[in-house]
């Protein structure tokens, strides 16, 4: 018996001593496995611990540029920048959005829009940056988040500069303005030198020298407590400021060129022949692009985009309208150069011309006829039936040519963005977009300026100029210089020219000549003036067609119907110092609506306002 217990403590003495022996083995090669992985942490892996603990505790953070200055010719200041504070979230840094947009509201008043627009830009922005929930914060605003700015981790007063337009409505169109990245602005930037800015250019001048005036990003590593709070800076690479811009626009001239336009929709172009330098470039109406900075209501936004007066479209670059009688000219030179007429050479006019072998008949806008004319007579007196006849001796090959040569059908090249290029029709325009071949009639409606042909104010403005220039074709560039911060001079910018070769110079001098009989005794005689001598060209392009022997009659049919008013013209004669065109929208005749305009802006720019010479006729 107790030989037995003996045997049986002996065996638990034993499995007792198994199960020690089992223990300390595992708990040996725990502390082995333990020793080992501390061992690869600190030598093998000591790099890569070391980056990410130092990530958690520095942060790059991108540091925007400011944006260039935009001034114009005298040295006024168009576009600037003030400072303006923002309330930011970042998502990455937030336990509970819901929560801390409520505690928030209740803090700082955060309209419906504020969320609407938090919303859709944190859907387009990665979690770690920030996203504004209020902008444009007042100074008792800021002061009263300071107090508790303690409570909302991920939460923070940005500083930025924010772009404003002294000048407003009067630049709005020309100098565009600058918005909030979008998906779109996303997908064509440099997203490293972006980061960190909010907005871009998205229209005019802004979006067409975005690369100079937007300038190069900065960053600097800070260092960050477990809350996220910057502790202190380690390193910093300041951002190099957007180039300031200088214009050949004169604000002066912008809003003279406005206020003639008055209430009337239209546009006024205006550029100086020697440089191609755009003076005013004008479309009315108009709207303030302030509210476009920060983010415009949607109810704001969608009156103005659809008023039926269109403040939005720009009518100077991308509104394309039959020129009428103002090509003329440019047919004339094209009849000459071809040797198809002659300056003395005579074509009778009784007030329609019919193509041999057809009854039908295009009709001159003086119903009873000019009678015998002559280029000069025919230009001074916007004779229809003349240049029915020198259109149809070109034909459409030669007449599609020629006015190519001075840039109808294609985009001058201005430095304002998203101008179109009108149309110039062709015997390989028409097959190419209507399938159809070209026919003899569509030549005269080419002739006058009507049918399919279309150009913008800046184009005749463009071509004007050229004429003024006796051939040389300057592209329009509304930037004069830029200046690089910290340079002490601004540097010109480039322009680009090309000359329009003729047979015999003395067809420029004709050209000459019969625009300026035009002011003298012909269709824009009203604003002759005796301080000055102007050569110019009216033009009425219809904006619906008529039958065979309907009659028009302005005062029965609706303004939205009337024919549009064109005008364009030179000054002075002997040295040109500006050129000009100008559209009123169912404005009725150039000569007494769209002419007028043109001579204020002109009168503004010479020096002769007041002067009280224009002639009523």
């Amino acid at each position: 018996m107790l030989e037995s217990n003996f045997d049986e403590r002996k065996r638990e003495g034993r499995l007792v001593g198994t199960r020690a022996l089992i223990a300390a083995f595992i708990v040996i090669t725990a502390l082995l496995a333990v020793v080992l992985r501390l061992a690869h942490l600190q030598l093998a892996g000591h790099e890569h611990f070391s980056v990410l603990s130092r990530d958690n505790r520095v942060k790059v953070q991108p540091v925007s540029p400011a944006r260039g200055l935009i001034f114009d010719a005298k040295g006024i200041l168009l576009a600037d920048n003030h400072p303006a504070f923002s309330l930011e979230i970042t998502i990455e840094k937030v336990t509970d959005l819901a929560a801390t947009l409520d505690e928030l509201g209740r803090l700082i008043k955060i309209e419906p829009q504020d969320r609407a627009r938090f919303e859709r830009q944190r859907r387009q922005r990665i979690r770690f940056q920030g996203v504004p929930i209020r902008l444009n914060l007042t100074p008792e605003e800021v002061a009263r988040f300071a107090v508790d700015a303690h409570r909302f981790t991920g939460v923070e007063i940005r500083a930025d500069l924010v772009r404003t337009y002294p000048h407003g409505e009067d630049t709005a169109h020309v100098l565009g303005y600058v918005g909030r990245i979008n998906e779109q602005d996303l997908a064509r930037i440099d997203k490293s030198n972006y980061a960190g800015t909010q907005h871009i250019g998205k229209g005019g001048v802004e979006k067409a020298h975005e690369s100079l005036l937007h300038g190069r990003v900065g960053y600097q590593q800070v260092e960050v407590n477990a809350r996220g709070r910057v502790v202190r800076t380690l390193e910093s690479h300041p951002p190099v400021s957007g180039a300031d811009l200088h214009l050949y626009l004169d604000i002066d001239l912008q809003q003279v060129a406005r206020e003639a336009l008055g209430t009337e929709r239209g546009a006024v172009a205006a550029i100086d022949p020697r440089s191609g330098g755009v003076l005013a470039l004008v479309s009315t109406p108009s709207f303030d692009p302030n509210p476009f900075v920060s983010g415009i209501s949607q109810k704001d936004y969608h009156a103005l985009l659809n008023s039926p007066d269109k403040p939005l479209f720009n009518r100077a670059v991308r509104g394309q309208y039959p020129p009428g009688s103002t090509i003329k000219p440019f047919v004339g030179l094209a009849g000459l150069e071809a040797g198809v007429t002659t300056p003395r050479r005579s074509t009778y006019c009784p007030g329609y011309f019919s193509l041999p072998g057809h009854s039908h008949r295009f009709r001159c806008w003086r119903r009873g006829g000019h009678g015998a004319q002559n280029l000069q007579q025919a230009i001074a007196q916007s004779c229809d039936v003349y240049f029915y006849d020198l259109a149809n001796r070109l034909g459409i090959d030669r007449l599609s040519s020629s006015l190519a040569d001075f840039g109808f059908g294609s985009v001058t090249g201005i430095d304002v963005a998203d101008e179109l290029g009108g149309l110039l029709p062709s015997r390989e325009w028409k097959q190419r977009a209507r399938k159809e071949a070209w026919y003899p009639g569509e030549t005269l409606i080419v002739g006058i300026g009507q049918g399919s042909f279309l150009a913008t104010p800046l184009q005749l403005a463009a071509a004007t100029a050229a004429i003024a220039n006796r051939g040389q074709l300057i592209q329009p560039r509304v930037a004069r210089a830029a200046q690089p911060p910290g340079e002490a001079q601004a540097k010109p910018l480039p322009l680009v020219s090309s000359r329009i070769a003729v047979s015999d110079e003395q067809h420029w001098q004709q050209l000459i000549d019969d625009m300026a009989k035009v002011i003298e005794s012909g269709t824009a005689r009203r604003i002759h003036s005796t301080s000055y001598r102007i050569a110019g060209k009216t033009g009425t392009s219809q904006v619906f067609s008529l039958g065979q022997n309907q009659r028009y009659n302005a005062a029965k049919i609706p303004k939205h119907l009337q024919d549009h008013a064109l005008f364009i013209a030179f000054a002075p004669v002997e040295e040109p110092r500006i050129a000009i065109a100008v559209i009123v929208e169912n404005g009725g005749s150039g000569g007494s609506t769209a002419a007028p305009i043109a001579r204020r802006v002109m009168d503004a720019y010479l020096g002769a306002a007041g002067s009280g010479d224009a002639q009523e006729h």
